[in-house]
């Protein structure tokens, strides 16, 4: 697969994801941890039937060959698939999202700290840039709502950025080896067993229950197994910086399905943010088209 096509399916990554703030509004349903399980068993099931289908039938020999990689991997995939629910019915939006911004940065730390590996100076300035397109987003809206905001929910929402720098660091040292598609059905697996419990009796609606099986498959599933796909041809801190798209891409998913019109820090720092990624590609298609003209 070249560069380009996978620079193109990651950018689909966080264009999935960010259905998640326009979905979770349109539930009737107030209980957060039975929104996990029901978002983490649809996704299960779709990972588990979509490797099963695949030519390679890599589903059993994938968990039984993945080794402690993989299973540090599914546990990661687990604290996203449950914090990241949990922190959005508990906080604002504005919250989850501006602290998952900060993914580049933990992601350019750990390629640095466990596998030696140097991030160009153009994809540190496009994090900076994206950063600081991020904090302007949520400048004028935090002031208030963090006073009321959860202690829980901003914790649940601290764990997501460190559990996806944890995972891009494990796609790029064991995924080129070992499957890693098979780790997203057990982290899905384990966030929906694990909630179990806590969410009997199960209160649903039909209504709610088909809303939150197409989050687990089209929200959850199909990108999560597109990331992990992707991370073979792509550096760990050039997937974190793409994935900032979702945290522009959340609020005009609200804009454009609930008449939720952003605001002008909003259109402001995502401008800043679409800019930055798409002057880091830009740079970078230029600098590897020049070393293919010299012969480097």
């Amino acid at each position: 697969m070249t560069r380009r096509y996978a620079l193109l399916l990651m950018t689909l990554v966080p264009l999935l994801w960010s259905m998640a703030g326009i979905f979770t509004r349109q539930l009737a349903m107030v209980g957060n941890v039975e929104i996990v399980f029901w978002r983490s068993a649809f996704a299960a099931l779709f990972v588990a039937f979509a490797l099963l289908a695949s030519p390679k039938a890599r589903f059993v020999s994938g968990l039984r060959n993945m080794g402690l990689p993989g299973l540090l991997s599914a546990l990661m995939w687990a604290v996203v698939f449950t914090c990241f629910m949990l922190s959005l019915t508990l906080t604002t939006v504005a919250n989850t999202l501006l602290l998952n911004g900060i993914t580049p940065l933990l992601t350019a730390f750990f390629a640095w700290l466990f596998l030696g590996q140097k991030t160009a100076a153009r994809t540190w300035c496009a994090i900076v840039v994206a950063l600081a397109g991020v904090i302007w987003i949520f400048a004028g809206n935090t002031g208030d709502a963090l006073q009321q905001t959860h202690l829980a929910g901003m914790l649940f929402a601290l764990a997501v950025p460190f559990a996806y720098a944890v995972n891009f660091i494990i796609f790029s040292k064991a995924g080129k080896t070992i499957d890693m598609m098979p780790a997203v059905f057990l982290g899905a697996a384990l966030s929906s067993v694990a909630m179990i419990p806590l969410a009997f009796p199960l209160k649903a609606s039909l209504r709610d229950v088909a809303i939150l099986g197409f989050l687990g498959i089209f929200q959850l599933g199909i990108p999560c197994l597109l990331l992990v796909y992707v991370s073979r041809f792509l550096f760990p801190a050039e997937m974190a910086l793409i994935a900032m798209l979702e945290i522009v891409l959340g609020p005009l998913w609200v804009w454009v399905g609930v008449a939720e019109a952003p605001s002008k820090e909003t259109l402001i720092g995502g401008v800043v943010v679409l800019l930055s990624l798409l002057a880091h590609e830009i740079i970078s298609m230029q600098q590897q088209g020049g070393k293919k003209d010299t012969g480097k």
